[in-house]
């Protein structure tokens, strides 16, 4: 049951507070925290921390460019033209969240509902009417078989340079293209694009894990690693605060050690109250793997499984979301977990075991520039939008209407603006606007807070509430209130009204009114963001034996039921299933 409240009333707070010539107060834009789902921090008892691009940022593009020179190098020790060492990276070109069409060797960037709303080959930017041709409807399924989902950083030195392969191979005079379209040939020498996209994909995964990748970027740190000065304030308010803090990351411990040395110090254990390394994401947030101590004096794995109490200032290896939860005695909502990847940090962790999720978007800096500083562009696709409006009101068309208004230069200008736009971010558009991209979608089911930086966490107290904005539907957004709807057979329910005929009734029929009807409730009955005993919501069992706490309740609780994760199955990203998980092993 709900605790009951005193009775207040809306006019009553905002006479309180005298809201007249008052503005909401706003951050600057670049220190602050996005909102899909509201979360008060005080909540929060655990804050979890990935590693890779979320604590230890790398600098763009010098990091990319390292990786993509390694992997040219790769392909080119396992037989490719030695022309590719005159592959430079460009870091306009790529961006997340783009499919590689295995079959016909194409970047596609595509909607939540897989309808291609860009296509480039190699080069070569792709035409309507040839995407059209390859893709009818231009629509394309997410097939395991067919599609690989490019969505993390670590994928955009891998997205630049399978557009560099296609186009030599598509380019070079010694291959034709197939009759199929779905590869080249030299001869008896058939290059298909699913081959090509496989030898790139080892290629990455083998400088990740095989390479001297890891101890070259220690060595160089400086070079690659951004030292944010605010890291160090930020884990140890949130330490002084009462909250633990723990490091969950796919990295191994000697590539982990080097990079949190170099941000926060030789003792940067003493930020984290648990530290787990080797974690295989999204395995982990599953049926996990074996869980081990490390020693630090030598960074190897002790034997056995660790079973015992976790301490402040040691290492774990490996183990699973469950184990962790029973050891640390952690509710789902009790965790805010901050991380980069979508799909291994993001939504595993909302989807299995209903943690609150804090998603770092990087470029998301480079999205707000534009935003602010091409202002212009946006107000020129407002306004066309105004006129296209225009040219439909003024005709007060109806279905029997026969004439068409001419819209064609309109039509175009919208597309051109829309264009100017898109180059604004890159060759291949934003990261979130360019139509419902799939990545968007995901950001706004899985990630309740987002920011351009794990580190903007600093500027707000650990008591804020941060709170989700109104968000209305097309029938809400465009019609004013105060329109009338124009349907006299359609009124406005008046409950109240409703109980008191009622009650008239079986009063005089001589009925109980309690078990004869449902009656308006005279309390509040919305219980979203409301404090409320709530045991069952817990991702460890164990903790039903546990005192009752106040939680809030989310309306995104069903994500988290084991119910509706089996019937949904993991279909976000899928890919080619390398040994090297889902490019999390630097994660």
């Amino acid at each position: 049951m709900m605790p009951r409240q005193d009775s207040v009333t809306a006019k009553e707070v905002l006479d309180g507070a005298r809201t007249e010539g008052k503005r909401v107060y706003k951050r600057e834009s670049a220190h602050r925290v996005f909102v899909n789902r509201s979360l008060q921090l005080e909540k929060i008892k655990f804050f979890g921390f990935d590693m890779d691009y979320t604590l230890a940022m790398y600098k763009s593009p010098e990091y990319e460019c390292l990786v993509f020179d390694r992997v040219v190098q790769r392909l080119i020790s396992i037989g490719y033209p030695e022309a590719f060492r005159e592959f430079e990276y460009v870091h306009s070109f790529p961006v997340r969240g783009l499919w590689f069409d295995m079959l016909f060797g194409n970047l596609l960037k595509v909607d939540g509902f897989g309808n291609i709303l860009m296509g480039v080959h190699g080069f070569k930017f792709m035409k309507p009417s040839e995407i059209e041709e390859l893709y009818p409807n231009k629509f394309l399924h997410l097939s395991e078989q067919r599609v690989y989902v490019l969505n993390t950083l670590f994928n955009l030195p891998e997205t630049y340079l399978i557009a560099c392969v296609v186009n030599y191979f598509d380019s070079s005079p010694d291959y034709k293209p197939m009759a199929d379209k779905s590869g080249v040939v030299a001869g008896e020498v058939i290059m298909s694009y699913k081959s090509i996209f496989q030898d790139v994909r080892s290629a990455v995964d083998w400088v990740h894990v095989d390479s001297e990748l890891k101890n070259f970027t220690v060595e160089h740190v400086e070079k690659y690693i951004i030292k944010d000065e605010r890291l160090p304030e930020l884990l140890t308010r949130m330490r002084s605060n009462g909250a633990q803090t723990f490091l969950l990351t796919n990295s191994d411990y000697k590539y982990t050690n080097g990079l949190m040395t170099y941000l926060l110090g030789p003792e940067w254990l003493s930020f984290f109250s648990i530290a787990v390394v080797d974690a295989r994401k999204p395995l982990w947030f599953a049926e996990g793997t074996v869980f081990r101590q490390v020693d630090t004096q030598t960074g190897a794995l002790r034997i056995g499984m660790h079973t015992g109490p976790l301490k402040q200032g040691q290492v774990y290896s490996g183990g699973s979301c469950d184990v962790f939860t029973k050891m640390v005695k952690a509710r789902g909502k009790d965790v805010l977990y901050i991380g980069d990847h979508i799909f291994g940090d993001v939504l595993r962790s909302k989807k299995a075991r209903g943690w609150r999720t804090f998603l770092v978007v990087p470029e998301l800096a480079h999205e707000l520039t534009v935003w602010t500083e091409r202002s212009s562009l946006f107000e020129q696709l407002t306004q066309l939008d105004v006129v296209m409006g225009d040219a439909y009101k003024h005709l007060n068309l109806d279905s029997s209407a026969k004439d068409k208004p001419t819209i064609d230069k309109l039509v175009q200008a919208i597309r051109e603006v829309t264009h100017q736009m898109d180059q604004c971010y890159g060759m291949c558009g934003s990261l979130f606007r360019s139509g419902s991209m799939r990545l968007c979608l995901q950001v706004e089911r899985y990630a309740d807070l987002y920011a351009s930086s794990c580190s903007n966490l600093v500027y707000y107290p650990l008591f804020y509430f941060f709170r989700a904005p109104a968000m209305l539907m097309p029938h809400e957004s465009t019609v004013d209130h105060r329109a009338t709807f124009g349907r006299p057979d359609v009124r406005s329910l008046s409950n109240g009204s409703v109980d008191e005929d009622a009650a008239a009734k079986h009063l005089a029929a001589g009925v109980d009114r309690r078990t004869a009807r449902a009656t308006t409730p005279r309390t509040i009955t919305f219980c979203h963001e409301e404090e409320e005993e709530e045991t069952t919501s817990s991702s460890d069992p164990e903790s039903s034996t546990s005192p009752h706490r106040h939680r809030i309740k989310s309306e995104n609780a069903l994500s988290s039921s084991p119910r509706l994760d089996s019937m949904s199955g993991i279909e976000d990203v899928v890919g080619v299933k390398p040994g090297f998980v889902d490019m999390q092993s630097n994660n």
